[in-house]
């Protein structure tokens, strides 16, 4: 498999070159040169196959032979350890949790489908690799978990100083040696743009083996497309529709909805998939008006999707090649505000005996307005992160305490590590040009 930047001014490059550089030269995203077509008695018969088998067989053409089958079957067998179960909560919706993994969100997927893939990559490399990442709040936990003491990597983190819940600072602050947080005083595009740039900057590129580890890097990205498979694998043994399901996805930098759309592009059954945005609503308004306007985030409570400028959206224009027509039969967006989202918040848990996540619940509104406007529709919400990393704007709406896991509750006693800096790359250059 071929990648290809989404800015096309740079050559093509196979799965481990796209891996390691993470962005292409061009400041393109890579992009598969094809989308391969799942085989159909994968479709037809999945309840027969594994999480593994079906993971293996979705990952496998995209990495092609840049890792043995054994090596890539350990990696995919390692990534999806964990639960995802798909759990109902009413007739109509069904909450995929994707929060049973190390740091109790979505993105564990990614993070050690890729941490694991780049750790073979540069196992034999003599110069130590600097992974480079900007997080609005899961992805920093995710990766730090993923990456810790793996040799030769050094992990960089810039998350917004004040803009990530409590439990989600711990779990990217506190881990130490080879992972390093910097607290940025600026929003989450501020990080991301940060990360851009040092990658563009030629002095660094020649000193350092620089990576990304947002979804923006393909081996971040593309593995989300499995639970998309195990949730409509769940979706056929529960009988629960005879048709396939709307999915509906939180969304800020929109990398976890394109996964999904990339697999159904690939001939997964699904309806229809709802971008569920918080205020920020750069693609709710460019649905509407066709002009892509990025703009300055605003902080809300599910701060995971608070993005101004979302990467990834490139990447699902690219998927239906740039035709609005075509995006807009199976894609839609709405933005839903805070206050919304706590009323829902609270109405699940009361009357469902559900208890949502800031994020979850803003998936939860989008897909019962989409349902209200097409009455028999069953749909799925993406439940990206469990409730306890946001108890601080959970427990105030419920009336009542978070059971906190085992694990969280002892690293919210760790003492945080991180270092503050200004929104600026000379800043984070400096940083870099001391580890290195």
């Amino acid at each position: 498999m071929q990648y290809f930047s989404t800015n096309n001014q740079s050559p093509k490059v196979g799965f481990k070159q796209a891996t390691i550089q993470g962005q292409a030269p061009d400041k393109g995203l890579y992009f598969p040169e094809n989308i391969p077509a799942i085989p159909g008695d994968l479709i037809e018969n999945m309840q027969q196959y594994s999480n593994e088998e079906i993971a293996y067989q979705v990952i496998a053409p995209y990495v092609g032979d840049a890792i043995p089958e054994a090596e890539l079957r350990r990696i995919v067998q390692e990534t999806v350890n964990f639960d995802i179960p798909l759990v109902p909560i009413t007739d109509a919706i069904f909450s995929l949790e994707l929060y049973h993994g190390p740091t109790l969100a979505f993105k564990d997927i990614g993070a050690r489908f890729m941490s694991r893939c780049l750790g073979y990559f540069v196992k034999n490399q003599s110069k130590k690799v600097t992974v480079l990442v900007a997080t609005s709040g899961d992805t920093g936990g995710a990766v730090a978990n993923g990456f810790f003491n793996v040799p030769g990597v050094e992990v960089v983190i810039l998350y917004p100083s004040g803009k990530v819940s409590s439990v989600q600072e711990k779990q990217l602050t506190t881990l130490g040696h080879n992972i390093h947080a910097l607290e940025v005083k600026g929003s989450f595009d501020d990080c991301q743009q940060m990360v851009k740039d040092a990658f563009s900057d030629n002095t660094l590129t020649e000193k350092l083996f620089l990576t990304s580890a947002n979804s923006i890097n393909v081996a971040r990205w593309l593995p989300q497309q499995f639970y998309y498979f195990f949730a409509y694998k769940q979706w056929l043994a529960a009988g629960i529709d005879t048709k396939p399901p709307v999915i509906a996805v939180p969304s800020g930098n929109f990398g976890n909805i394109c996964a999904g759309i990339l697999a159904h592009a690939a001939g997964l059954p699904v309806q229809h998939f709802i971008a569920a945005c918080n205020a920020n609503d750069v693609v709710p308004a460019f649905m509407e008006t066709r002009q892509y306007k990025p703009k300055n985030a605003v902080a809300t409570i599910s701060n995971a999707m608070d993005v101004g400028n979302p990467s990834n959206f490139i990447r699902i224009l690219e998927i239906f090649q740039h035709q609005f027509t075509n995006l807009q039969k199976i894609f839609s967006s709405c933005s839903i505000s805070d206050e919304v989202t706590k009323a829902t918040l609270q109405t699940v848990y009361q009357q469902q005996h559900y208890l949502l996540d800031p994020h979850g619940a803003v998936g939860y509104t989008a897909l019962q307005q989409y349902q209200q406007e097409h009455p028999g529709q069953k749909g799925i919400v993406l439940e990206t992160a469990h409730p306890v990393k946001f108890y601080d704007v959970v427990e105030p709406v419920i009336g009542e305490r978070v059971p906190i896991p085992p694990a969280i509750e002892e690293q919210l006693l760790l003492t945080k590590k991180s270092i503050l800096i200004d929104a600026n790359a000379s800043e984070l250059k400096s940083f870099l040009l001391s580890i290195a």
